[in-house]
């Protein structure tokens, strides 16, 4: 999932979001969601679902399966 990382920091900034209130938004901690955008842990798949949820996304769209969200 080398894609995840580089979509979650680009959907962010398009909502113009710290990462402390991107991960309050999906209720997960800071510290967690900080780690999925430094590529250092990969979300496990509920997860993935509240992140697509989150930014109004498709699943294949936030892992890089397609350029269409």
């Amino acid at each position: 999932m080398t894609k995840l990382p580089e979509r979650l920091h680009l959907l962010r900034k398009e909502r113009d979001l710290t990462q402390l209130l991107a991960a309050e938004g999906m209720n997960i901690p800071f510290s967690t969601y900080r780690r999925y955008e430094k590529n250092e842990r990969e979300p496990i798949a509920s997860v993935l679902v509240q992140m697509a949820d989150f930014y109004n996304v498709s699943l294949d769209y936030l892992v890089g399966r397609t350029d269409e969200r």
